[in-house]
């Protein structure tokens, strides 16, 4: 596929998806490497952008430059973001009262420690969705609950069920504070999503690498 082409392929990938105004996003494609840059209305729809430009087939790289810009009539002040934060926290079972919220200018940072990374995953998917957010960062750590050498076999295991991934391009290393690293090729971008998600279910991991090239 040409870089013309899985432009073409990605504007439509866009427009399908309802939660996007893909008239306000910009395409640009060199060698395989999408540069999106425009506008959109929420974090929740910046974030919804990246991914329908992961599902494309033919996709190395991604540089996200799109701009959030809230009507300046619906702007929410930070104590407001703040106060939504912490309520949704609170009413989320799966997310621990240990996490805390930080809010300067519409960023939100999220940190704490909590036991496993679906918990990590789900505060910051409910905080992206709240009115006035323009970026999270996500600074919770995971408590260490294993040994390097535990925490290979779970993931290797792992990439070995996953039918949607050739689990032998994959190399596995973790470090002695399971830290793990990705190496190897795989056949399409988002791929290399499903061998992220993959490492992260083993319990204990404290963060993922991912160095994997797309074949």
């Amino acid at each position: 596929m040409t870089d013309k082409q899985l432009r073409l392929t990605i504007i439509d990938e866009l427009d399908f998806e309802p939660s996007i105004e893909a008239a306000h996003i910009g395409v640009a494609v060199e060698d395989g490497v999408v540069t999106l840059t425009g506008h959109v209305q929420s974090y929740a729809e910046k974030i919804a952008a990246e991914k329908a430009v992961r599902r494309v087939k033919g996709v190395r790289a991604i540089a996200e430059e799109i701009e959030v810009r809230y009507p300046h009539d619906k702007k929410t002040s930070d104590t407001e973001i703040a106060q939504r934060a912490l309520s949704i926290i609170a009413w989320d079972v799966t997310v621990p009262d240990a996490v805390k919220v930080k809010v300067e200018k519409g960023w939100v940072q999220l940190s704490g420690t909590v036991d496993w990374q679906y918990q990590r995953r789900a505060a910051e998917n409910a905080i992206r969705k709240l009115s006035g957010v323009v970026g999270v960062s996500n600074l919770i750590e995971l408590k260490q609950r294993a040994s390097a050498n535990d925490v290979k076999k779970a993931i290797e295991d792992a990439l070995k069920r996953n039918a949607e991934l050739e689990a032998s391009t994959i190399r596995v290393t973790v470090g002695n504070d399971n830290r793990v690293t990705l190496d190897g090729k795989v056949h399409a971008w988002y791929e290399r999503g499903v061998a992220e998600r993959a490492a992260w279910s083993a319990p204990g991991v404290k963060s993922v690498d991912d160095h994997l090239l797309v074949a």
